[in-house]
């Protein structure tokens, strides 16, 4: 590490003003930043030393991905070979996961950081970090089937009309990863719905079709008939394959246990709000406990309200995306209010619209919208109160 840190101190006066590089010094500084923590101290104001900057914020989250990200591997060539009807190794199966995901997040990363750089070098901006996180979200959002180009496609989206408009890192007002998925969703229906996109490589007799997919199909039989019921049993009796995610789904987003570890680190590190991921699963069961009561069908009568938090990406939502710093809400109670209206919206959504059975993403993209709205009555409602408090002392 000392040769590599002499290199970077020997090259890094090219990369500087008046170097042969000069240029590129947003592109030099982001790898160096990566590597070591900054060397550059404030020369005026407050000194503050913390061991943890922006870069190493993304870090951890990246970390907490990687258990979804490994099971969302193993799952991909678990699907494939059970819709074939073989029987395959262990290190097969992961093998297989591997070179179907692996390309789409080589793709990401590629076209995401590259319009980063290209922002920053054109602004003499430092390339932000917060694509760390994105790069390795949006191909867990993604079906295993999504052609490459339309993922480029979707990630070039997200970061130019998601984030850069906006002012970049810090600035967007839509989580950058769900912008790609809604991109894709709507540019390519047929790429984010059915069910062939779920599974890669599938046998054509074989189903494919999502939990969520077999639950929307209820909405259309009155409470209590038989052929619902047969649905029910046959297809989301097994909660415990929804749980630990052995479905078809998008890559990332199947196995809760996987997502629930990423959530403890998280909130172990102080990085992630316990207080909207905790929100946002009393705010779904809420809603799927209404519907249970109410049971105008099958969908709402035989679908038990805590079914709804482990099936579709409602748990990667509510731990990954909902959770982002930047688009979320900022007061404590105003994340407990943003929380609980993004499960509650979730569940009321993919129930009543057939046609969006994975509302998670439109739940939360509608609170990142209205985000700023909640603080704004939070802090107007803490400041008419301390404004009553001080009339009485007086």
């Amino acid at each position: 590490m000392k040769a590599l840190r002499k290199f970077l101190d020997k090259k890094k006066p090219l990369f500087q003003k008046g170097g042969k590089f000069a240029k590129l010094q947003s592109s030099f500084e982001a790898f160096e930043t990566f590597l070591y923590v900054p060397n550059i101290t404030s020369h005026s104001g407050t000194h503050i030393k913390d061991a943890i900057d922006l870069k190493r914020t993304m870090s951890v989250v990246v970390l907490a991905l990687i258990p979804a990200l490994l099971f969302g591997i193993y799952n991909t060539g678990y699907q494939h070979f059970l819709s074939l009807g073989q029987t395959a190794e262990f290190m097969d199966i992961c093998i297989y996961g591997l070179i179907e995901i692996l390309p789409i997040i080589v793709v990401s990363y590629v076209v995401g950081l590259g319009i980063e750089f290209a922002f920053a070098q054109m602004r003499g901006h430092q390339v932000n970090e917060g694509f760390l996180v994105s790069g390795m979200l949006i191909p867990l959002i993604m079906p295993v089937g999504a052609p490459l180009w339309m993922v480029a496609v979707s990630t070039a989206f997200a970061v130019v009309i998601g984030k850069e408009v906006f002012g970049g890192t810090g600035m967007n007002i839509w989580n950058p990863a769900l912008v790609a998925r809604a991109f894709f969703f709507f540019a390519y229906p047929s790429k984010m719905s059915g069910d062939i996109v779920w599974i890669a490589d599938k046998a054509d007799s074989f189903s494919g079709a999502t939990p969520l997919a077999h639950a929307a199909s209820l909405a259309d039989f009155e409470g209590g008939s038989g052929a619902a019921t047969s649905i029910i049993e046959q297809h989301l009796s097994n909660s415990w394959d929804m749980f630990v995610g052995l479905i078809p789904g998008s890559i990332g987003e199947t196995s809760t246990i996987a997502i629930l570890i990423g959530a403890v680190i998280l909130i172990a590190s102080g990085i992630g709000s316990w207080k909207i991921m905790a929100s946002v699963f009393v705010g779904g069961y809420t809603m799927g406990a209404i519907f249970n009561l109410v049971g105008a069908n099958a969908y709402m009568e035989l679908i038990p309200a805590w079914q709804h938090l482990i099936m579709g990406g409602f748990a990667f939502g509510a731990v990954f995306m909902a959770t982002d710093p930047v688009s979320a809400a900022q007061t404590a109670r105003g994340k407990i209010i943003y929380g609980f209206l993004i499960g509650f919206l979730a569940v009321l959504i993919r129930v009543m619209n057939a046609g969006f059975p994975e509302a998670m993403m439109l739940a939360i993209l509608l609170m990142n919208t209205f985000a700023p709205l909640i603080d704004h009555y939070v802090i107007q409602g803490n400041v008419k109160r301390r404004l009553k408090r001080v009339k009485v002392n007086a």
